[in-house]
């Protein structure tokens, strides 16, 4: 079996399928430590225990390797391996080189940092902020405690293999109390199953890959590595945005990761989808995000939900009462935005910030905060088309999500359409506006439901934001890109799918087709960061986020299942190919 897709921990944290922790320098908002910490998620993001290779008695300077199932520090001298043996429990050995273990909180209070203690061979670090304690068990070789013996004071910790020699230690994350630690295999074992577990799970998403499309399995591991068991608010398995500090479910992130999943593990796929929804509140609205510690309602996301459950359903085998369910869901939905945010004599909904787009500083919001954009009509109208249809199929009255929407594209086009784009209105004001920004062009999502001389406008608009490496969201020639200015410049993941598929709807396949290669390219060229600079395609912010992952594994599986397809658009079989 082969190891799987190497990468840098300095970009992708080492961690495993299902587990709150992982093994990497990113201790807080784009801040790197010299040394791998164990973090933990649980709780927010929190650096628990610092590793630092060590020859004689000083820190090793280290070439340090990740693949799915193993990390390693290289020294001349000799190697430390790290594997997760479960998703709450961490194996290490060495052999010629030691390792030490310290807090990597170093300031001790009875309301902060990590207290550790050891008795009769049990080493015990209890961190306060993630509330959970880290047992540390020597399997075999030395461990000798260090630092000072006071109570309070901070600096206590652990080193293994100072005298030389081989050694081995296991590291787990519980509760308040469970039984003596005991290995379950052999270390090589261990690293193995991980390996294996991995190798599973990418065959099961990303069957189709091949040299064609050498992200892939980069990309798997992004998504398999990011994904945590049930725990505080998260009742469901859920793939986080990062590991790094994006440790979130935002209310749209997790459509993209839904599909993504959902062919070849359509129960992860479906908790994606619900994991927001278990927090729908009763106004209809959904959380702007959820993980282990909180449930945030101080924004909300765009109602992309209905264009997701479109393509979700067709991906995945869905009885009558998950059907029923996702109506109701949906329903209230659209509700809260045709009720909540609607201002009285107004047909549009609309956003009170940027955050609640999505696009959090786009052009669009300068001149005024709360804002009728057309890209939040789009969205409702196929969430509402979206409705009429399951209505219509579970024998629900559906005829008014068909006006309504036809209503509200009306209204759209009457008032907002300024013949080769879309204006945004100020909800105080009434006065409107267009940018530089590709946030008016995200009505393509419309499809064939556009007029195809508005379809034309927008797709020859869309043209003039492609650079070499994809969508920039606000045109480079304007006065208000920036290279990294989150969304008025950089290339995104999510604008990319959603306009590439309105575009292919639309009937302008070429410019979809070359939008999906671009990015495609993008990622395999610069990895899976939380967004791009337009002009050099350098990955910038976050560098292993789940939605990038989950748009190039969509992308590249549509296009193989283009490129294969036979005659007619029929897909050969298995014989044929060969």
């Amino acid at each position: 079996m082969t190891p799987g897709p190497s990468f840098s921990v300095q970009e992708i944290p080492f961690s495993t399928f299902g587990s709150w922790l992982a093994l990497s320098p990113v201790t807080a908002l784009a801040t790197y430590a010299e040394d791998l910490h164990l973090i933990s998620h649980q709780g927010g993001l929190n650096p628990v225990l610092r590793l630092t290779p060590m020859e004689d008695g000083a820190r090793a300077a280290t070439a340090i390797t990740a693949t799915p199932g193993r990390l390693a520090w290289a020294h001349p001298s000799g190697t430390i391996e790290a594997a997760f043996e479960s998703p709450d429990t961490v194996r290490l050995r060495g052999s010629g080189l030691a390792l030490r273990l310290d807090a990597a909180i170093t300031e001790l209070t009875p309301f902060t940092g990590t207290y550790f203690y050891d008795a009769a061979g049990v080493h015990v670090f209890t961190s306060y902020e993630t509330g959970r304690r880290y047992r540390v068990t020597l399997i075999a070789g030395e461990a000798a405690a260090h630092g000072a013996q006071a109570l309070g004071e901070a600096g206590r910790g652990l080193t293994f293999g100072a005298g030389g020699g081989d050694w081995e230690a296991a590291i787990e994350e519980y509760g308040t109390a469970r039984p003596p630690y005991s290995p379950s295999a052999p270390f090589d074992a261990v690293a193995a199953a991980s390996r294996s577990a991995f190798a599973a799970f990418a065959d099961a998403i990303a069957p189709w890959r091949n040299p064609d499309t050498p992200a892939a399995d980069l990309a798997a591991y992004v998504l398999w590595s990011a994904t945590v068991r049930p725990a505080g608010f998260l009742g469901r398995p859920g793939v986080l945005m990062s590991k790094h500090w994006m440790n979130k479910v935002w209310s749209w992130d997790h459509c993209f990761n839904a599909l993504a999943l959902a062919a070849g593990d359509p129960g992860l796929a479906w908790d994606q989808y619900q994991i927001l929804f278990d927090h729908q509140d009763p106004s209809g609205a959904l959380p702007d995000s959820v993980t282990h510690s909180e449930v945030l309602f101080n924004y909300v996301k765009p109602p992309i939900h209905g264009w997701a459950f479109g393509h979700l359903r067709r991906r995945l085998r869905l009885d009558r009462s998950e059907l029923e369910r996702v109506y109701a869901q949906l329903e209230k939905w659209t509700q809260f935005w045709l009720t909540a945010r609607r201002a009285q004599g107004s047909p549009f909904p609309h956003y009170e910030h940027g955050n609640d787009s999505g696009w959090d500083n786009a052009t669009a919001f300068d001149p005024e905060r709360v804002v009728e954009t057309a890209d939040l009509s789009a969205f409702l109208i196929l969430q509402m088309r979206e409705l009429a249809r399951l209505g219509a199929e579970l024998g629900r009255p559906a005829a008014h999500w068909t006006a309504t929407a036809d209503e509200l594209q009306a209204e759209l086009f009457a008032r907002l359409w300024q013949g080769d784009r879309f204006a945004t209105r100020g909800v105080g004001s009434g006065d409107t506006w267009h940018t530089d920004g590709l946030l008016d062009l995200m009505p393509i999502v419309l499809g064939a439901d556009l007029p195809p001389s508005a379809a034309d406008a927008l797709a020859d608009r869309i043209s003039a934001h492609l650079t070499e490496f994809g969508l920039a969201t606000e045109l480079p020639a304007s006065p208000h890109y920036r290279s990294d200015g989150y969304w008025r410049g950089p290339i995104w993941a999510p604008a990319t799918v959603l306009i590439e598929d309105g575009l292919r709807r639309a009937g302008r396949t070429a410019l979809a087709d070359e939008i999906s290669a671009r990015f495609r390219a993008l990622c395999e060229r610069s990895g899976f960061a939380e967004n791009f600079d337009a002009l050099t395609g350098a990955g910038l912010r976050d560098r292993a986020y789940t939605w990038t992952a989950s748009a190039y594994l969509l992308l590249a599986a549509a296009h193989e299942a283009r490129r294969t397809a036979g005659p007619e658009g029929r897909r050969p079989a298995a014989s044929e190919r060969a």
